[in-house]
This record gives structure tokens, sequence and C-alpha cells, in this order.
């Protein structure tokens, strides 16, 4: 049995969720993939998949088989890419992870020019404003805003962001527009943005001439997620900080006006962070330099 070969079989299957896709993909017949598999189950005394006449479904024991077997397929596929004619063309495969209105607004409009300029890195996104685990959950890099303090990580700033404090005409009509953060405190109530980490209202930024506040206000609603908390604005629901190029179609149309410009807290850096012991392939290279000159636009 070539292992090594049963297991990019098996990996392709899972990926696929067909034997016949990833026959095609390998370009080898259905009847010799079925066999790899077979000795491949064989040789771990374990049922990794089960295959119907409809579909095909993992195991768990197969699940995490291929979590497992995943990480050594990538640090092979890194050691080939380092040397030849791969090196000027980078390949592979990259898990990524990222808040969603940083995916939505930000990368996934402008990924096209990236798999234009590598045509051969498949990425695959992983969008949610959860941290995640680069280690656990198999991900070669996040892209995260605010400060790193974890020591078992790499990060290289690729930009920052701009805030803005806005609200709804409406909401403004109805409770008038504070010329100071401190009448956040009584009268206005805040949409806040809730931390992921210990889900608790994040306080709304300020700073002006060295004087820096952090108001929480009154809670009308809080939202734990990014593109929600911007719709939670729009719906009137409080005052709203937020990232600029988050709003910045809603503050174009007049949908959503700016307050307190003049109290504008200092821009949130944003980070690619990969694990420290993790070998940096080409293709996260390029990528993380791709990001960098994206975010070097933001606003």
């Amino acid at each position: 049995m070539d292992q090594l070969q049963s297991i990019r079989a098996f990996a392709r299957v899972v990926e696929g969720g067909s034997f016949t896709k990833a026959a095609d993909t390998l370009g080898m017949p259905n009847a010799s993939l079925t066999k790899a598999i077979q000795q491949l189950e064989a040789h771990l005394r374990v049922k990794l998949l089960l295959r119907t006449t409809r579909r095909v479904s993992v195991t768990p024991e197969g699940a995490q088989y291929y979590e497992k077997t995943q990480r050594l397929l990538k640090e092979l596929e890194d050691v080939d890419a380092s040397f030849g004619a791969l090196q000027s063309r980078p390949r592979g495969h990259l898990r990524i992870d990222m808040g969603s209105s940083t995916a939505s607004l930000v990368v996934l409009p402008a990924l096209p020019d990236f798999l234009e300029r590598y045509p051969d890195i498949r990425v695959d996104l992983g969008v949610s404003d959860k941290h995640v685990n680069l280690i656990g959950d198999n991900v070669d890099c996040v892209i995260r805003g605010g400060e790193l303090t974890d020591l078992s990580l790499v990060g290289r700033q690729i930009g920052s962001a701009s805030w803005v404090t806005c609200a709804t005409p409406a909401y403004l009509r109805a409770h008038g527009t504070p010329r100071h953060p401190s009448e956040l405190e009584e009268g206005h109530v805040v949409a806040h943005y809730l931390s992921t980490r210990t889900g608790r209202g994040m306080p709304l930024n300020f700073e002006r001439d060295g004087e820096k506040l952090a108001i929480h206000g009154t809670r009308g609603v809080g939202v734990n997620e990014s593109s929600a908390h911007v719709a939670a604005g729009l719906a009137g629901l409080g005052i709203l900080q937020t990232f600029k190029y988050a709003a910045a179609a809603h503050l174009a149309s007049g949908a959503l006006v700016p307050i307190l410009e003049q109290w504008q807290p200092a821009p949130y850096p944003f980070y690619v962070v990969f694990p420290s012991n993790r070998y940096v392939s080409n293709r996260l290279r390029v990528f993380i330099d791709w990001a960098a000159e994206l975010f070097a636009k933001l606003d």
C-alpha cells in the first residue's frame, strides 16, 4: 500500500464529498481510489467513510484522521514548494479565518485579484467574529484587529482602520445630537458590540487633544457579530461606533450620520496572525504580502 497516496485519496473524498470527484482530481480510476481507501481502513483497522448509493459521509474517526493528516500533507507540500520551480509559483491550500465585516467588505471583493495572481492557490475562508484556535482548527492564519497578547502567536501588522461614531437621522431627531461624549451617559441609547471573549459590551472610545474617554452608556441592544452590529445601528437601535469601512456605504447614502467627529479614537491595528512554530509557506507569505497591500488602502 502506498500510504501517502491513500491519505491523499481519502482527503480528496472528504473535501469533494464524492469518490468520483476525488478520482477525477487525482487522475486515477474510481476503482483504484476505492481500493486505496479500503487498504487505508484495513491498515488503520477503523472505518473512515460511510458510502451509500447517494452520498459519502465521514465517520467521527475519519474526521479526526482527516484533520491530523491534513497537517502532514500541508507540511510535505510546504517542503516540496520550497524547492525548484515551485518556489516562483506558489500553490496549495490556504485556510484563513477573519471577522465577518472584514471578509465581506474588504477581503472578498478583492480576492479575485489574489487568485488571478496566484491561480494555483486554493483559499478557504472561515468567517466569524469568534477567535479560533489556529492549531486545533488547522488554520494557516487569521486576520484580526487589536493588539497581540498571545506570545505563542506571531503577527504582522498589515494596516489599521479608522472609527466612526454614528446614528440614524430618525434616532438623532428623537434623542438629539450629542456634542460631547459624556452626553451618551444619559438620554441616549448605545448599540453595543459584545466581546466574543467575555460577552460584555465594548465601550465607545473617544480621544481629543490628549484626553481619552471610554463610554458605556445605556445599552439598547448588544450584538456579537460585526455585520449585525451595523444592522442594529441602521435599525435605529442606538448610537453605533464601528469601523469607517463597515459603515462607509451607509454614511454615503445618509442612512447613518456621523457624530462627535472631533472626538476620534486612535485607528485600530489589523494583523495577520499565525502560530510561532509554524513554517511560513510560500503561499502564506504571498497572501500576507497581498493582505498588507490591501489593508494599506483602508481609511
